[in-house]
């Protein structure tokens, strides 16, 4: 139970830093992608005020060993860049710049109702289905192979 009460508030804190920093709106976002454009660089202070916040959270986590709550951190198990690594982040840099949301701006901003971030998040969850499905499909077919 202390879990799931630490990863509610982190959830909650995380929400309210990305709408106190207007990561919500998707067209603060995209003026921050278009460096050619209307660029909005009010973005760059929040990274520049964020990365530092979470490098000291990482170097404390790898001096502890163990989480506060829980038993072991889950961290990325591979650590090689391969293909599936690159046509991920290409995908997310393309729907990011397209849409303007990526998946945690997205769901803090489900509270505020816009039909368009409804629409993000439904696709969201069917592309994560169908990467799911096929990901099983591969599974079983190199089993049996």
């Amino acid at each position: 139970m202390p879990s799931l009460l630490v990863a509610l508030a982190s959830g909650l804190l995380f929400g309210l830093g990305l709408t106190v920093s207007s990561m919500i709106d998707p067209t603060k976002v995209l003026n921050f992608l278009d460096v050619a454009g209307s660029w909005d660089p009010s973005l760059a202070f929040v990274m520049a005020a964020a990365i530092p916040v979470a490098a000291l959270g990482f170097a404390l986590a790898r001096r502890r060993g163990t989480p506060l709550v829980g038993t072991a951190f889950h961290g990325p198990k591979a650590a090689a860049i391969d293909r599936r690594l690159v046509t991920g982040a290409v995908l997310f840099g393309v729907g990011w710049g397209l849409a303007g949301y990526c998946p945690g701006p997205a769901l803090a901003a489900l509270g505020f109702g816009a039909s368009g971030t409804w629409l993000f998040v439904v696709a969201m969850l069917a592309s994560r289905a169908a990467h799911d499905l096929i990901m099983t499909v591969r599974l079983r077919r190199a089993a049996v192979a």
